[in-house]
């Protein structure tokens, strides 16, 4: 049997986005999380006794890879070789050739391709002998399909491309390298170790099987789940026996949705937020958590969640209780799309103030300039400096600028709503 580890989009080096505010231990672990992840592949692949690991580009995050960075990923590479492990590397937009300055040798057991593609066996010495076939990146801007350079099979040996590519012309990536499904079926191989694209997924089940495993680590909020690496093994017909997904991420993101329906008071809001973290945590695989909270909804609570106060507090009391445990939950921030009770269709269809109150902020908010226009009319508070820190994100973009005027919008209908009750 072979068996062998198919990683990929390490991005070493690469900090973490949308994070702002973190304790300093907790700012530490974020920014060794790719090398811990990395070390975690090594284990495995040393623990689950792999004949060779792939890794299909984007080892680094961009071109100024430091050198303490690369003599990292050496010295992994070289704890495998220890073990009698293999090693094959391709090098994709974020890492390509011309990128690596530092000349630092590969160990014995490492083959790094270069930009015409060859294929090398695992086990030089053994007669059909699995073959890996490979080709790199010489600059970070490939635009054609490399397939026509990949060698046409040769033998009756299980066959792996190592390709960094964008199969299928997924709009999530840049088109680098870009070929279709029937382009890599033709070429014969029986398994396409692929990179860049981020998320896992098996593109192709059959033969031959087209697998991105995604990145080995998440770094921002729309990286979420897990994140890891292939296990695949061989057996002695060349056929894959099983394919075995295993997370090798040292932290973890999750976006967790939140109703207030039926929630009084931001102290029991509170106490729900608790009661998330806690499912987050125990569903993480015994890592740390960096989540990001949306309250949605109708409940009695909107109008405070609409006070940016009172959601920082439940940011800080979140992160104070949470943060400083091991594995930590980091809060990176909650947003509310929350909104009241109130019904807002038969309120419109009034031909009283409040009628007219809502048909005005529809008009508003379906407006072309409608960041531009609340600007302006927030400009004094932007020259307040108390209160212009509260502001400087609040209405960067369209989607901004509506959740501010309905945030407002239900204040006011609040006020309004309550102010009719007890006149009445």
């Amino acid at each position: 049997m072979f068996r062998f580890a198919h990683a990929a989009d390490l991005h070493l080096d690469s900090p973490f986005k949308g994070i702002r505010n973190t304790n300093e231990d907790v700012g530490e672990i974020l920014r060794q999380a790719t090398f811990a992840a990395y070390d975690n592949l090594i284990k495995l692949c040393i623990d689950r006794e792999v004949g060779a690991l792939l890794i299909a580009g984007d080892v680094f995050d961009g071109g100024d890879h430091s050198l303490p960075g690369q003599k990292k990923f050496f010295e992994g590479l070289e704890r495998l070789n220890k073990h009698g492990i293999r090693a094959f590397v391709c090098h994709g937009n974020h890492d390509p050739l011309d990128s690596w300055g530092a000349g630092l040798p590969s160990p014995e057991n490492v083959t790094r391709f270069e930009t015409d593609a060859e294929c090398v066996p695992v086990y030089a010495d053994i007669p059909n002998s699995p073959v890996v076939c490979g080709i790199s990146y010489p600059t970070r801007e490939v635009r054609q399909s490399l397939l026509d350079r990949f060698p046409s099979r040769e033998s009756q040996a299980f066959t792996i491309g190592l390709l960094h590519a964008n199969v299928g012309s997924d709009s999530t990536h840049e088109s680098y390298a870009p070929c279709t499904i029937e382009d890599l079926k033709e070429v014969g191989y029986d398994y396409w170790a692929l990179g860049h694209v981020h998320t896992r997924v098996e593109v192709h089940e059959d033969h031959p099987r087209i697998v991105y495993p995604g990145n080995t680590q998440g770094r921002h909020p729309n990286e979420t789940g897990a994140r890891g690496v292939y296990v695949v093994d061989v057996g002695d017909d060349h056929r894959i026996e099983s394919m075995e997904f295993v997370s090798v991420d040292h932290v973890r993101w999750e976006q967790h949705d939140l109703s207030i329906q039926g929630i009084e008071s931001l102290l029991e809001l509170a106490d729900r937020l608790t009661e998330a973290v806690e499912g987050m945590l125990h569903g993480a695989d015994g890592r740390s958590l960096v989540y990001r909270i949306r309250l949605y909804g109708r409940g009695p609570t909107s109008t405070a969640l609409a006070q940016p106060d009172n959601i920082d507090d439940l940011v800080q009391e979140l992160n104070s209780a949470w943060a400083v445990r091991q594995p930590f939950a980091f809060c990176g921030a909650i947003t509310s799309e929350a909104r009241s009770e109130i019904d807002r269709g038969q309120l419109r269809k009034g031909t009283d103030f409040i009628g007219d109150f809502l048909k005005c902020t529809d008009e508003l908010i379906r407006g072309a300039e409608l960041v531009n226009t609340l600007r302006q009319e927030l400009e004094p508070l932007f020259e307040n400096s108390r209160v212009k820190r509260h502001l400087d994100h609040l209405v960067d973009t369209t989607k901004d600028a509506k959740a501010l005027i309905e945030a407002a919008e239900d204040a006011a209908l609040d006020l309004m709503v309550t102010d009719e009750s007890d006149s009445g």
